[in-house]
């Protein structure tokens, strides 16, 4: 708190001196130069309100960056300004009365609408220890405050303490009804407090947690994490592709994932071993669809007609994952849809869990316009059987 004061009392001489050297000097220089010292005192007021504020948390550094860019643009803006009407107003006594009032006035300013009590109270902000003892005081005197034993789990798991750790998310598992996620965190921990070793405690809680999410993400990730430490590696992708399929496109979190799973795929051709089907399947994710026409639209187009055929996201965005190009000249006719037909590099099949296949005719050519088109139900982006899409409904009726 010290600091703090020495340093706004410092910044207080700078600015008084800004104000008062110009009386030493020529009375045409002393009026501009009063003007911008007064400007620059202020400016540097605003700097220390910001900086203060952002010591105490209230700020965030974009805040803090923002609103020092706008106190400089003020004090370019205003120093512009300067001129000789101004110059005239000034004269020898305004600096002087300026200099003295200045400290009272921002002191004044600052303790009313400052950080002054938030600064007051970072002097009292509990350290990691002392948050520490505060929830660990907190759950003895409620055992079944869940969301005080998940921060003493994290807390743990940082410190790299996994056993307590462990012990921590049990409780809140308990207290939480059991809920997936922290099932998860249970299981992970348990498996670093046991060295990386895999047990029935440990597969029974990611069972659980799974049967009441198969999205669950720690469990998934530790399961290919134990699987891929056992040369399990077909088993670390299975469940390393259940996690990537459920991120969004653009999550940096799939990068990573993916690593890990080109990791696995490496280390099975390194032993000589080749990659299941079903991996092989789910990491191509090739959809094969038959595609025709209803009997009562066959009637109302014409062969040169162009058909779409694409995939999109069941939950994601409306851009087609996948597509591929027919006439009705063509139909009956059975397509595949994979990663290779994707529109955008990022934007791909594998990358999303649950898919919807559309078939549309469209005279214009323009494949998000045309006159009929067909619909399936959503189902599974490494689903392998044949898919039917029967195009039979006019677009406007959708």
């Amino acid at each position: 708190m010290i600091e703090f004061w020495l340093a706004v009392g410092l910044l207080l001489l700078v600015g008084t001196a800004f104000l008062l050297i110009p009386l030493l000097r020529g009375r045409r220089a002393q009026a501009e130069e009063d003007r911008t010292a007064l400007n620059v005192a202020l400016y540097q007021e605003r700097l220390a309100e910001l900086t203060a504020q952002r010591t105490a948390g209230t700020l965030s550094t974009a805040q803090f960056e923002a609103g020092q860019a706008e106190a400089a643009r003020e004090l370019l803006a205003d120093t512009e300004g300067a001129g000789g009407t101004i110059s005239r107003r000034l004269g020898r006594a305004l600096p002087l009365v300026v200099a003295l009032a200045l400290p009272v006035m921002a002191f004044g300013l600052y303790w009313h609408w400052g950080a002054s009590q938030e600064l007051m109270a970072l002097q009292t902000q509990p350290s990691i220890e002392q948050m520490t003892e505060r929830l660990e005081q907190a759950v003895k005197d409620n055992p079944q405050a869940a969301e005080a034993w998940y921060y003493l789990g994290r807390i743990y798991m940082g410190n790299g303490d996994a056993a307590r750790s462990a012990m921590a998310f049990e409780h809140a598992a308990r207290a939480a009804d059991r809920a997936p996620e922290l099932l998860g965190l249970w299981a992970q921990a348990l498996y670093f407090a046991a060295g990386k070793q895999w047990n029935p405690q440990i597969q029974a809680i990611t069972d659980e947690a799974l049967q009441a999410d198969p999205n669950e993400a720690t469990s998934l990730g530790l399961l290919g994490i134990a699987a891929f430490e056992e040369k399990r590696f077909a088993d670390a992708i299975r469940f390393w592709q259940r996690l990537a399929a459920q991120l969004p496109a653009d999550d940096p979190v799939r990068d990573s994932i993916q690593a890990g799973i080109e990791r696995a795929r490496e280390q099975l051709q390194a032993d000589g071993r080749e990659l299941p089907e079903s991996v092989a399947v789910q990491s191509a994710a090739q959809i094969r669809v038959a595609v025709d026409l209803a009997d009562e639209v066959r009637a109302q187009v014409q062969p040169g007609d162009t058909v779409f055929v694409f995939a999109r996201a069941v939950s994601g965005p409306p851009m087609p994952l996948a597509v591929k190009r027919l006439t009705v000249a063509e139909l009956p006719a059975t397509v595949t849809l994979s990663d290779s037909d994707a529109m955008m590099e990022q934007m791909k099949l594998s990358g999303f869990a649950q898919i919807e296949l559309l078939a549309r005719v469209s005279r214009s050519g323009v494949a998000t316009a045309g006159e009929w088109i067909g619909r399936s139900q959503p189902l599974a982006s490494n689903s392998t059987e044949l898919q039917q899409l029967l195009i039979d409904t006019a677009e406007a009726e959708q």
